[in-house]
Parts: structure tokens; C-alpha cells; sequence
């Protein structure tokens, strides 16, 4: 009788156990024109729903299948999901190369990073500036803030002078300093008194 008083739990318990959960849908990656191979790649690494969304949007925003994958890689050898879409798309479209946007995420900094960088861009700096400025970022290097380089530029600096203080690795406090030093003399030569020379009445 006891045998029989368990059977019906236990009907219970097979009936909720085999009940399946429902499947993610890859479909947006597919639709992005991902490669079925690399779609079927991701399904192996257990990409997230979340993951799913942002690996599309990146790829939609024209992003090659590589370049999506090693974003996702990195984020998980840091043990966290990839999150960074929408950054990585926004550094794409300010120019920055597959190979900038992939040291940033494999240091872990892309999010950090991104604001910055493009900043850097919208400033005017040349292309081999700014990748001199972003790898000593990567590198974990001293440098100064896109907005310590802004007011540079407002001071007449020309971007050689920029980067050499940029390259001597002085703290926000120094650059700082430095920065104040020059703009006080800029704004101390638009303060040259000009005589008037009009005729003297009698």
C-alpha cells in the first residue's frame, strides 16, 4: 500500500521534470547575417539572450562575424557577459579599427574607454595621435583627459606639443597645472593696453 500511496507524487514529479523550458531564439543573429557556423559556435559558449541582442545590433551596424565573436570572448574570459554593443558600434563609427576596439575590450576597458576616445576624435587630433593616446590608456600609462586636451587646444597648442606632454605621463594634478599656466598666459596677451592717440586739444 505504501508502494502505491508514492505513485501519484511521483507522476507528479516526471509530469513538472519533463517539462521543457522554452528554447532561446537565435533568430536576430540570424537576420544580422551572422554565419549559421559562428551562430552555431555562440550556441556551444552558451550565449545569453542579452548577448544575443547586442551581438545583433553590433553586426547589423556592419561589424564582421570576427570581430562579434572576439568581443564575446573577451568579455567572457573577464567572467561577465557581453554587454558592450552599443559602445564597440559607437568607436566603429568614430573611427576607430577592429583591432582598437578589440585591445580595449580584451583589457576590459572598452566601456570605460569609449566616451573618451571618440572625444578625442571630435577634438580634431590625427588618427596616429589618438592611437598613441588610447594604447597608453590600454596600457594603463599616465596620460591626459580628452578634455585636458581640449583646453590645450584652446591654448594654441599644436598637437606636437599635445602629445609631447602627453608622453612625459604627468598626473591630472601636473597636467592640471600645466594646462592653468598656459591658459593664464594666453589670457594675459589679450590684455595689452593700446593708447589712444587722438589729437591733444590745446
Amino acid at each position: 500500500m505504501r508502494k502505491f500511496a508514492l505513485l501519484p507524487g511521483f507522476c507528479l514529479l516526471l509530469l513538472f521534470g519533463c517539462e521543457k523550458k522554452p528554447e532561446r531564439s537565435y533568430a536576430a543573429l540570424d537576420q544580422s547575417g551572422m554565419f549559421s557556423t559562428n551562430i552555431d559556435e555562440l550556441k556551444k559558449l552558451n550565449v545569453t539572450d542579452l548577448e544575443v541582442g547586442q551581438l545583433a545590433k553590433l553586426k547589423q551596424a556592419g561589424a564582421s562575424d570576427e570581430l562579434c565573436l572576439s568581443l564575446f570572448k573577451a568579455a567572457h574570459a573577464h567572467n561577465h557577459d557581453f554587454t558592450s554593443g552599443d559602445s564597440a558600434v559607437n568607436l566603429s563609427r568614430a573611427g576607430y579599427s577592429d583591432s582598437q576596439i578589440l585591445g580595449m575590450a580584451q583589457t576590459d576597458q572598452i566601456d570605460l574607454l569609449s566616451g573618451d576616445a571618440i572625444t578625442l576624435k571630435l577634438i580634431g587630433l590625427s588618427n596616429s595621435t589618438v592611437q598613441e593616446i588610447v594604447e597608453r590608456r590600454i596600457q594603463g600609462l599616465p596620460t591626459l583627459t580628452s578634455e585636458q586636451i581640449g583646453r590645450l587646444k584652446n591654448t594654441g597648442q599644436t598637437e606636437k606639443q599635445i602629445l609631447a606632454l602627453v608622453e612625459q605621463g604627468l598626473t591630472g594634478a601636473e597636467a592640471d597645472k600645466k594646462i592653468a599656466q598656459l591658459e593664464g598666459s594666453r589670457n594675459h596677451s589679450n590684455t595689452g593696453f593700446v593708447r589712444n592717440q587722438g589729437r591733444r586739444r590745446h
